[in-house]
């Protein structure tokens, strides 16, 4: 998994940066908000989260580790995917997002391109325990062992499980047992599951 990509802009959208790194330009998905933070910038840090899929790998790019951590609570919900998690966060700020959330404010939601009252309601009903008051996002995954955690999940989504519940069920292994390794999570997540 990559962690973070620092480089030069090579180019910048209102979709998506190219940064340069070691020789190699990173085609890297944004939000409006982090286009307009990077606008005038040559060199950048972006935070990434990997989407791989049959067809292609898809790399997106958060300049904050809250904008990050909302973005994997938003594509962990049903129906919500990654474009659709990033027209999301383009339509309203974090922190505005998550007093949406906490606040079970549907109609906010409702009102970004895509999103129905169901997608809306169920945003809601999913990540309304998971943000904090105060505007720290709470993090799906562990903190401890996370590389064992991310692996262990990558290969129960490979293998067909849906991800808000292969999530549920680390979180609760690695809880128990912070120093897991990753066969022995896995080993155990599909008796869970």
């Amino acid at each position: 998994m990559i962690d973070y990509i620092k480089g030069l802009l090579a180019e910048l959208t209102p979709t998506y940066a190219v940064v340069e790194a070691a020789g190699v330009g990173y085609e890297l998905n944004i939000s409006i908000p982090t286009y307009s933070a990077l606008e005038g910038k040559e060199s950048v840090k972006l935070l990434v989260h990997e989407v791989i899929r049959e067809d292609a790998h898809v790399l997106f790019g958060f300049l904050e580790e809250r904008e990050r951590v909302l973005f994997r609570l938003l594509i962990g919900v049903s129906g919500v995917g990654a474009n659709t998690a990033r027209v999301i966060l383009s339509s309203i700020p974090v922190a505005e997002l998550e007093l949406v959330i906490m606040n079970g404010d549907h109609n906010r939601l409702k009102n970004v391109k895509g999103i129905g009252i169901k997608t809306a309601q169920r945003v809601i009903v999913d990540l309304k325990d998971k943000i904090k008051p105060g505007g720290d996002t709470l993090m799906i995954q562990p903190s401890v062992n996370s590389e064992a955690y991310e692996e262990a999940l990558a290969a129960l989504l490979m293998l067909g499980f849906a991800k808000p519940q292969s999530q549920k069920v680390l979180k609760k292994l690695f809880d128990a047992d912070p120093s897991l390794r990753v066969e022995a999570a896995i080993k155990r997540a599909l008796t869970m599951l």
